[in-house]
């Protein structure tokens, strides 16, 4: 029996006949690499070809699927932005906006008649396009690097850090754009638009993403984050209405005061000056309330956007003109003062009994 330490070693090479070298291997996902390690038992040439031939065809395998994915994600954003250029308008209340008087005065089509709103739901669409375009591109990226055979896991942790650590430092931010994607996507409101955003209203003078700048009546600018908006109304969406509430006395005919409402408002109607402005015919409405001083009409137009407040002062000038020439009072407050005289001097004087 030899001795354990003159047994002699066998080389693995002079047994199989072929040349290997043990620093080159192929790990197990390579399987060009394996199979030509395999075929040929020349670990060089095996390493070789999957550089020159396994690596290339695996990128450009990649390549192909993030293009195919990118395709298929822009596709379904393209449905999404042709869904959203509509709008939130039914289809029956769509056309019947943009047809009849109203669509004229507004200058609405059917096919051009929400420009801005396509425009802005083609900005949200290249948007969308760019955020997965680049996520796509960041995904294949990663793979890759993995596939050149080094560890991304350290880029993985990293990546996941600064994730954990944005998410928590920047809540607030990443509310204000989302509300804001959800805001210029939904067409709540625009650039000119009149509106009402709780803490502050006025003209809108921009919008992005994350803020909001409107200017008031009084001209001061308001800058109002997305994410804080609550509510928002938009008096000068499609349409708007003007609302007159006329007081007169107690003693006055109401049927005399409704008829000379009507013709004002018929008036204006129909004056070439407001043509395109009064989209509708007028309505008097009647009564509104019973005050203290005295009761209140009410006749309504419906206006243009943001031609309400126009049409509110002629009609109140023409208003005031008719009924000074009918002789219509209007209402005024009255107030009953009570005033006690003080005694005079010489009553409040005691008097000397004899």
């Amino acid at each position: 029996m030899p001795h354990p330490l003159t047994t002699p070693i066998i080389n693995v090479t002079e047994v199989s006949g072929r040349e290997t070298n043990p620093l080159m291997t192929c790990s197990s996902s390579e399987q060009l690499c394996t199979w030509v390690l395999e075929q040929t038992g020349n670990s060089r040439l095996a390493t070789v070809t999957d550089w020159i031939v396994g690596k290339p065809s695996a990128l450009v395998g990649l390549i192909i699927i993030g293009l195919l994915v990118r395709w298929l994600l822009h596709r379904v954003i393209d449905r999404i932005v042709k869904r959203a250029e509509v709008g939130v308008l039914p289809n029956r209340l769509s056309r019947a906006i943009t047809g009849g008087r109203m669509g004229a005065a507004l200058n609405l089509t059917e096919d051009a008649g929400y420009t801005r709103r396509v425009q802005r739901a083609a900005t949200m669409g290249s948007l969308l396009k760019s955020i997965v375009s680049g996520v796509i591109i960041t995904v294949i990226a990663l793979m890759a690097i993995s596939e050149l055979g080094y560890d991304i896991a350290p880029l993985i942790a990293s990546a996941g850090i600064i994730g954990v650590a944005l998410g928590f430092g920047s809540q607030a931010l990443v509310k204000d754009f989302l509300s804001g994607i959800f805001m210029i996507f939904e067409d709540q409101y625009g650039v000119g638009d009149v509106v009402d955003l709780g803490e502050a209203s006025g003209t809108v003078e921009a919008v992005s993403l994350r803020v909001t700048r409107l200017r008031d009546v009084n001209g001061t600018v308001w800058y109002v984050r997305n994410g804080e908006i609550l509510r928002v109304g938009n008096m000068s969406q499609n349409w708007a209405r003007t609302v007159l509430d006329v007081t007169v006395g107690y003693k006055e005919d109401l049927v005399r005061v409704r008829r000379a409402l009507e013709e004002v408002a018929h008036d204006l109607w129909d004056d070439e000056e407001f043509t395109g402005l009064i989209i509708e015919e007028p309505e008097v409405w009647g009564v509104e309330s019973l005050g203290v001083d005295g009761i209140v009409v009410r006749v309504t137009l419906k206006t243009a956007p943001m031609e309400q407040w126009a049409v509110a002062r002629a009609m109140r000038e023409r208003v005031k003109a008719r009924f000074e020439h009918d002789g219509i009072d209007l209402a005024v407050a009255q107030r009953v003062m009570w005033q006690e005289s003080a005694p005079s001097a010489a009553s409040a004087e005691p008097t000397e009994e004899a």
